[in-house]
């Protein structure tokens, strides 16, 4: 005869938001937010939060399925381009930051 030995319930571990910087520019579409909380996914999911909570965001930092091309996304410092682009995982807790890019002389 066997005996089992009963199991403690499994704690869920709570996720972290993912916070997304947004610059200036893109701040009226978010209420004047400097930063919006979404869940984890890859670039591709946070933007689709995005634009669902705040619609138009979408449009002016992507085109064709792409990002503009003077728009720089960084996950966690790293530059999506040099990454898998807007496929590129964000995991609980990291930070997303939209930068447009800067130019002049």
């Amino acid at each position: 005869m066997s005996t089992l030995t009963p199991t403690a319930p499994r704690q869920e571990t709570p996720s972290m938001p993912v916070t997304v910087r947004i610059p200036s520019p893109l701040r009226p579409l978010t209420g004047g937010a400097s930063s919006v909380a979404c869940g984890a996914g890859t670039v591709r999911e946070v933007i689709d939060q995005l634009e669902a909570a705040h619609p138009g965001f979408q449009e002016r930092i992507m085109k064709d399925g792409a990002l503009r091309r003077f728009v720089n996304v960084f996950v966690a410092g790293q530059d999506v381009r040099f990454a898998e682009g807007i496929d590129t995982v964000v995991a609980d807790g990291q930070e997303v930051t939209i930068l447009p890019a800067v130019a002049g002389g």
